[in-house]
C-alpha cells in the first residue's frame, strides 16, 4: 500500500516559507540567549571611555614626541617591554594592560614597578594570538600612553 501526498505549490511555498522563518528564529533565539554565545562589550564603561578619548591622543602625542619611545619585542622567554632610557626607571609608574578581544577572560593588567628600563612578560602568560597592549605611564608628572596590536 502506497501513500502519496500532494502538495500543491501554493502549500509549497508557505511550507518553504516558514521553515525559512523557523530556521531564522532558531539562530536569533541561540545567539539571543544561550550563554555560549555571550556578548560583550571591549569596555564596560565605553561612553565614559568615549569621552576621555582626546585625553588618550594627547597622552599618545606625548610618547610619540619622546627621543625614543616604548618597544615590544618577542623573546624565547616572552614580551621584553623597553621603556625610554632617557628617565629613570625609578620614577615611571603605571600599567600594562593586556586584550584579547576574542575572550575577556583572559585579560591581564600588571602594575609597573620598575629597577631597570625593561619588563618581561612572560610566555606562559600569553597565549598564542591577537592582543592589544595598552601602556598608561608616568614620569614627572606626566602622563604618556602606548598602544600597540600585537600576534604572539
Amino acid at each position: 500500500m502506497q501513500i502519496k501526498y500532494k502538495i500543491s505549490w501554493p502549500t509549497g511555498i508557505i511550507l518553504s516559507i516558514i521553515a525559512f522563518m523557523v530556521f531564522i528564529l532558531s539562530f536569533v533565539y541561540k545567539a539571543t540567549f544561550l550563554p555560549e554565545y555571550g556578548h560583550h562589550l571591549v569596555s564596560e564603561e565605553y561612553y565614559k571611555d568615549e569621552l576621555n578619548y582626546q585625553k588618550e591622543i594627547d597622552e599618545q602625542n606625548s610618547g610619540a614626541a619622546l627621543k625614543e619611545n616604548i618597544s615590544l619585542k618577542k623573546s624565547t622567554s616572552g614580551l621584553l617591554i623597553s621603556f625610554p632610557t632617557e628617565f629613570d626607571s625609578t620614577q615611571i609608574s603605571g600599567t600594562i594592560s593586556f586584550m584579547r578581544l576574542s575572550n575577556d577572560k583572559i585579560d591581564f593588567q600588571i602594575p609597573i614597578n620598575l629597577t631597570s628600563n625593561e619588563v618581561l612578560i612572560k610566555k606562559e602568560n600569553l597565549l598564542a594570538g591577537r592582543w592589544d597592549v595598552k601602556i598608561e605611564w608616568k614620569v614627572n608628572n606626566t602622563n604618556y600612553l602606548f598602544k600597540e596590536k600585537l600576534m604572539y
